[in-house]
Parts: C-alpha cells; sequence; structure tokens
C-alpha cells in the first residue's frame, strides 16, 4: 500500500500530469491519498514524480492516520462507532489491516472522503525542486515516507 503526499501546487502543471492528479484526489499541497501496490498505480506515481512523494505505509502509521485525519462528509471525523455501523470493521485497526492485505478498499466506506488533509510538515519539507535520493522531498522515498507523514499528524 502506497501513501501519496502532494509536495508542490498548482501553477505550471502540464495538463495530462495535472488530470492523473485528480484521478489519484490529490488537488492540493499535503493532501495524501493511499493506493494499493498495482502497476496502473505505479505508472500513475511515475507520471505525477515531479510534484509528489511516496512510498510504503506501515500499519502503525495508517492507523494513526485514519484516527486524526480520517473525514466523513461534512467534515466530521471517521469513529469507530460510524465504522460498526456502516461496515463490517469494529475497530480503526482492523480496517487498517484490511487495507494493507488489500482485501478492502477505503473509499467504499459509505460518505467517506477518499483523502487525508495533513498539515505542512514539522521543520519543513527537504526541498520541493529536488528529488528525494538528491535531498530534496520528490520522488519515491520508501519506508521513510513514515517519518514524514509523522511530522505532518
Amino acid at each position: 500500500m502506497y501513501a501519496v503526499i502532494r509536495v508542490r501546487g498548482l501553477i505550471d502543471i502540464r495538463p495530462d500530469i495535472k488530470k492523473t492528479m485528480q484521478l489519484m484526489r490529490i488537488t492540493r499541497t499535503n493532501h495524501c491519498a493511499i493506493l494499493p501496490e498495482t502497476p496502473s498505480s505505479k505508472g500513475m506515481l511515475q507520471m505525477v514524480k515531479d510534484y509528489t512523494t511516496w512510498g510504503e505505509i506501515s500499519p502503525e502509521t495508517l492507523t494513526k492516520m485514519l484516527k486524526t485525519h480520517g473525514r466523513l462528509v461534512g467534515d466530521k471525523p471517521l469513529t469507530e462507532e460510524y465504522l460498526a455501523s456502516s461496515t463490517s470493521f469494529k475497530t480503526i485497526e482492523a480496517l487498517s489491516k484490511a487495507l494493507m492485505d488489500n482485501s478492502f478498499v477505503y473509499k467504499d466506506i459509505p460518505e467517506v472522503k477518499p483523502l487525508f488533509r495533513l498539515h505542512p510538515p514539522r521543520k519543513g519539507y527537504e526541498g520541493v525542486k529536488r528529488s528525494y535520493q538528491r535531498g530534496g522531498a520528490l520522488g519515491y522515498r520508501g519506508k521513510d515516507i513514515n517519518a514524514l507523514i509523522e511530522r505532518m499528524l
């Protein structure tokens, strides 16, 4: 399961890249989406690599993100009571485990917003014009995405 965070803004983006970001539902800076590890997702990530950062999210980080930034329509928080009444999951931990196993899709929860609006990271981004391998914030960062998400929660 990949966590994708938009790092750069809206100005001077090619239309095909803008459309890809709309399909991934990351339309603004610091928005985060979770995607399964499929060939189509990897192709989309390669297309938007100059505007986003992504990596493999851990179950603990996903659980924490669901608890703090999971939202329903009307900007209501995602709670365990709502999960128990509308899905087969009793806790947020069970939901995150099912998401990690690719046995459930997050957007299948009724009235859920399929993105996470995160805060800007504490201490800022490393640099929004260089790749992560060259000391910046863009592109693939592997397991280090968990540290970035922790700074943004």
